[in-house]
């Protein structure tokens, strides 16, 4: 299909119907953001951790290169502002609701899963040690040998929070369903060559893979933390994007589906239309002809309250 009929769609016409239609999607999306607070606020499984462990857990407690408060900046923010953008173009509140949506959708669920699996697990942190005894005078003297911290309950309780790593799974959810986006909007596989589109696409990957990479230099994460947290992220992108939009190497990868869809409604209402006027010309015609009579090689409309043809015949004497 081509790009016809862009700016058709534009909030003002059809915003609060799209938005009625997918209000139990936004519903279900607040739960999910309830969920995801409590599983941040509870304690997480805290795992055995012996005098033998230590040795991978005494790297140095030092302070985050991207802040916590950075990650919806970069991978929430930055996406909505892009797909903004697309919307001033290309006047299609089809693409600017279900980008936010599936946006939305795609960090909230990889922040449940990546919560749930980090409570459950309880893998000490790379820096546990010095969170647990920052003095660094060791206590070993609880059951089986098990830890005894002394350190804040709150450094303690995210030293138990390695497994998966949350920055890098929020990041290439973010901007993972961002990549899927540009290459949609800029047909990145669209067969003609242009590798300069594909540095575009890459491009917020690299971002996510950098985040990642900084969470192992500051020994927060283990690099299998870091692994598992940029899979899960960027899978449940995919399945997030896929949900509204064509996957980008289709013709039609540049749009949403409901936009298509609204298009080809559209269209059809257009053809009922034409064909409810040509139908009603037809019976015109047709109710025309049978009024009609033959009169040599011409035709001459007969009328309901036509004199008969005697009166005709003396009102021709007449004239004569």
């Amino acid at each position: 299909m081509r790009e016809i009929d862009l700016g058709a769609h534009t909030i003002k016409s059809h915003g609060a119907r799209v938005a009625r239609n997918h209000l139990h999607d936004w519903i279900i999306l607040l739960l999910l953001a309830v969920i995801e607070v409590v599983l941040y606020v509870i304690h997480p499984f805290y795992r055995f951790v012996g005098e033998d462990m230590m040795t991978d857990l005494k790297y140095p407690f030092k302070d985050n290169t991207v802040p916590i408060w950075a990650v919806p900046m970069y991978a929430v923010l930055l996406p909505i502002a892009i797909f903004l953008l697309c919307y001033l173009r290309r006047r299609d509140v089809y693409d600017l609701h279900h980008g936010i949506l599936g946006l939305l959708y795609a960090v909230l669920i990889t922040g449940v899963i990546t919560d749930a699996i980090k409570n459950a697990t309880g893998r000490p942190r790379p820096n546990f040690f010095w969170r647990c005894f920052p003095d660094g005078v060791p206590n070993y003297g609880g059951h089986w040998g098990d830890v005894v911290c002394h350190g804040k309950d709150s450094e303690v309780r995210e030293g138990h929070k390695s497994f998966p790593s949350g920055h890098t799974s929020w990041s290439f959810a973010g901007l993972g369903f961002l990549s899927l986006y540009l290459s949609g909007k800029i047909k990145a596989f669209d067969g003609r060559g242009h590798v300069a589109k594909l540095c575009i696409v890459l491009l917020p990957l690299l971002v996510a893979s950098l985040v990642g990479v900084s969470r192992v230099s500051d020994y927060w994460h283990h690099w299998q933390d870091v692994f598992a947290g940029g899979m899960i992220g960027l899978v449940v992108a995919t399945l997030c994007y896929l949900q509204f939009f064509p996957p980008p190497h289709y013709d039609d990868g540049w749009g949403p589906y409901a936009y298509f869809r609204a298009r080809e409604e559209s269209h059809s209402n257009n053809m009922g239309h034409s064909r409810n006027s040509v139908n009603a010309l037809e019976m015109e015609i047709h109710s025309v002809n049978q009024r009609t009579e033959p009169n040599g090689d011409a035709f001459l409309p007969v009328y309901a309250n036509s004199p008969p043809s005697s009166t005709l015949d003396e009102m021709e004497s007449g004239r004569r």
